[in-house]
């Protein structure tokens, strides 16, 4: 980055488990979220929290301004699922996630609630399934979206 550059992005990702099973068990979440904080340092992205539930992940940054976020993603998903396949062995089958995610950005003042939001998905999802938690992202957010092309959801 040149100098003189000054940036402040901050972006909350959410992308779904392949079919949306429930697959990432509470005793494997702190880990896989450790490794993903991991992953965005060592991009040069601020991992300001990682969490999630059984069937999507939440993860809010600082966007490091010399990435594209749809490749910050795929490398995110290539290498969460080869550390859970190859590294931690889980699953007797493949895991993977689900085509697709969600990028949303989001002002210094908001970064507090959008934390606090993400910190309590275990909680928030007692209460909400995540189609609707979803949903009502894209439309506080103003994206067009078609069912069609929404993760895939059997909720």
């Amino acid at each position: 980055m040149k100098s003189g550059t000054f940036t402040q992005l901050h972006i909350q990702l959410v992308f779904a488990v392949k079919y949306r099973e429930c697959l990432l068990q509470k005793s494997m979440r702190t880990e896989l979220f450790k490794y993903s904080s991991a992953i965005l340092e060592s991009k040069k992205c601020k991992s300001i929290i990682v969490n999630g539930f059984s069937d999507h992940i939440h993860i809010f940054i600082g966007l490091n301004p010399t990435l594209t976020i749809s490749n910050l993603v795929h490398d995110l998903k290539i290498s969460t699922s080869a550390f859970i396949n190859q590294t931690k062995g889980w699953f007797n089958g493949k895991f993977a996630w689900q085509d697709g995610y969600g990028a949303f950005s989001y002002g210094h003042s908001q970064v507090n609630d959008v934390y606090q939001y993400i910190l309590n998905q275990e909680v928030h999802h007692q209460r909400r399934p995540f189609r609707e938690e979803y949903i009502e992202l894209l439309r506080k957010f103003e994206v067009e979206f078609k069912e069609p092309y929404l993760f895939e959801f059997f909720d």
